[in-house]
């Protein structure tokens, strides 16, 4: 089992769509957290309005921060937006996705990154050894 963790800004949308999109295509064969390197008070609107629609609900998530211990637990780190701010452990594979910020994005930008999303999580999950 692999344990993944993802790794944005805010941990308010790209990294929380990560984790709960990997978490349903990695169906129990792996785990998966996420974190934010300067977390936000709350999951953005627009994020939660379009993982609903898919039957998601992160509603009741809040951002985390990114820890020694929250990156220690990782054997994969996937960043996206954060540079030079995500740690670097080694051991660790990393993998760097370029994605849109969902913030301040209408709901047809963020539908058009959650899909983009699913389609990497989907491919990360077939590729990691159970």
């Amino acid at each position: 089992m692999a344990r993944v963790l993802f790794v944005c800004r805010q941990n308010a949308g790209r990294s929380q769509m990560s984790e709960a999109l990997f978490r349903r295509a990695a169906d129990g064969r792996h785990e998966s957290r996420s974190a934010g390197t300067r977390p936000a008070d709350q999951v953005h609107p627009a994020v939660v309005e379009a993982m609903r629609e898919i039957g998601i609900d992160l509603s009741h998530k809040r951002p985390g921060p990114l820890t020694e211990d929250v990156a220690g637990w990782a054997d994969v780190v996937v960043t996206m937006g954060c540079g030079d701010e995500c740690p670097y452990i080694p051991g660790k594979k990393y993998i760097d996705w370029e994605l849109t910020d969902p913030a301040d994005q209408p709901l047809a930008q963020v539908r058009r990154i959650r899909d983009d999303i699913r389609a990497r999580v989907e491919g990360l999950a077939r590729d990691l050894v159970a």
